[in-house]
């Protein structure tokens, strides 16, 4: 009896140490309000608590993986060099926007350059058939990096393409996410190297791995380069439209050229090199890039730059960006996203934007592929019809396209949510658009995205039950673990 006296004793010994060490540790480097969820959990459960907090609750890398970030970064802005200032421009905006492109370069490391052509592909199957056939095309080399590739039919014919290109003595390279890819790993992925492609998981999780890193740190980038001429990016991965049966996804991807490929070969490499500490950085992937004859000594085409992010950088990149573009709005903002779970700052610049007189938009589908993020996106409807944003509800398809349009000047395309996970927790990508044309031939795919939604009324929605009020409102709570 005694001895388990003293055990009771020395674990609620343990419990109060727990709950006074996590006092002063958690508030650091964290929002209020998830440093008060965090320590209501610890308080209230020590030990399980505890135990979540170390799997989960400190969005940043080892240190081992910090320090190939840092060299990677580095190499980022090495390319930057050697792409030559000649590309760069400074983007013709209102002085209301004009900041825009200097945030995103002391953001990323990117400057916005000239002579970029950009084919929006909203067709699923479309997309895919036209990076199957640039593949084909490949002479020099075939880069892919992408969050998901699935063993299904679409993978088969993706991977089956770079079997092909690895065959005529092209470099094939396929970086893989180790969660988001799981499956082809277990099953495709020593078939797909066996036949001369090289594949690389990117952030490998287990509990016996050496440099493992933790499962909810992911890359989610989608990036193709073809012999440094032609790249690709956005929401697309290499997986079957309907991979989640019963939600068939739609999609919105970039097929681009001109100097913007480049920094898109950037990414890849340094995410790569961050992973292997190999470096394969040569002349002959970083070739001139294809520009359009210019007219009158101008430069054609679309001035543009890349913005990747992630918890290897300093601040929420894509997060800071979009804040500063929604306080520079003056007219319009069209926000299409599958997963919306806001910050506060966010919430509040798409908030003070309507009482500016800006018309706010924010797309959604009507029903989303993952039920707890669902209810958790569903709390926030209250807040956004308060402040008169109007929310337009996707039917036909589970939209999972990403993008967000200001004024018809600047429009933001690639890989991240409107979620805190995309702005702590992933590494991303977005492209930078300052182009009226390209603004404006991404909003008719918005306008269709209009026509095929509801909007949601304000009366209707207070009417719901109030057990999915109170779901909804649980399940809101888990963001700020974040």
């Amino acid at each position: 009896m005694l001895i388990l006296t003293h055990l009771a004793t020395l674990y609620l010994i343990s419990e109060w140490t727990i709950r006074l060490i996590m006092l002063l540790h958690v508030p650091q480097k964290r929002t209020p309000a998830a440093a008060r969820t965090w320590l209501l959990i610890i308080f209230l459960l020590p030990w399980p608590g505890l135990i979540v907090y170390m799997l989960i609750g400190r969005p940043y890398l080892p240190e081992k993986r910090r320090r190939a970030r840092e060299l990677a970064s580095r190499q980022i802005i090495e390319i930057q060099k050697r792409i030559g200032r000649h590309h760069v421009a400074t983007p013709e905006l209102p002085a209301n926007l004009a900041q825009a492109s200097s945030l995103a370069a002391h953001l990323g490391d990117f400057e916005p350059f000239s002579g970029n052509e950009v084919e929006l592909l909203d067709d699923y199957e479309g997309a895919i058939d036209r990076l199957i056939a640039d593949i084909d095309a490949a002479v020099h080399h075939a880069h892919l990096l992408f969050y998901i590739v699935a063993p299904d039919c679409t993978g088969r014919r993706v991977c089956d393409a770079l079997i092909r290109a690895a065959k005529r003595g092209v470099n094939a390279r396929l970086l893989v996410d180790g969660v988001g890819s799981k499956g082809f790993l277990k099953r495709m992925a020593a078939e797909v190297r066996s036949s001369g492609v090289e594949v690389i998981t990117l952030l490998p999780t287990g509990f016996f791995r050496q440099n493992a890193a933790r499962f909810d740190l992911r890359n989610h980038r989608k990036i193709a380069v073809i012999d440094g001429q032609i790249g690709y990016t956005g929401s697309q991965n290499i997986v079957d439209p309907e991979f989640v049966p019963g939600r068939p996804n739609e999609e919105l991807m970039m097929r681009i050229t001109g100097p913007l490929v480049m920094q898109l070969q950037a990414v890849f490499l340094a995410d790569r090199f961050a992973e292997t500490a190999d470096s394969i950085l040569t002349p002959d992937l970083l070739p001139p890039p294809m520009l359009q004859a210019p007219a009158e000594g101008k430069p054609t085409g679309v001035t543009a730059q890349l913005l990747p992010s992630g918890p290897g950088y300093q601040h929420e990149n894509g997060q800071e960006l979009i804040v500063a573009l929604l306080h520079g709005a003056k007219e319009r903002v069209v926000i299409a996203t599958p997963y919306f779970i806001p910050d506060e700052p966010l919430l509040q610049a798409m908030q003070s934007a309507v009482l500016r007189g800006v018309d706010v938009r924010l797309v959604v589908s009507e029903k989303s592929n993952q039920l707890i993020t669902e209810f958790a996106q569903q709390s926030f409807y209250d807040e956004l019809l308060a402040a008169k944003i109007k929310v337009y509800r996707y039917r036909p398809r589970f939209l999972h396209a990403k993008h967000l349009s200001i004024d018809d000047r600047i429009c933001v395309i690639g890989t991240s949510n409107m979620d805190i996970r995309s702005f702590k927790l992933n590494a991303e990508v977005v492209a930078i658009f300052y182009d009226i044309d390209v603004t404006r031939r991404l909003r008719v795919i918005q306008e269709r995205y209009f026509a095929g939604s509801v909007i949601l009324a304000a009366d209707e929605w207070a009417r719901r039950p109030a057990w999915r009020r109170l779901i909804q409102n649980i399940a809101r709570m888990a963001d700020a673990l974040l």
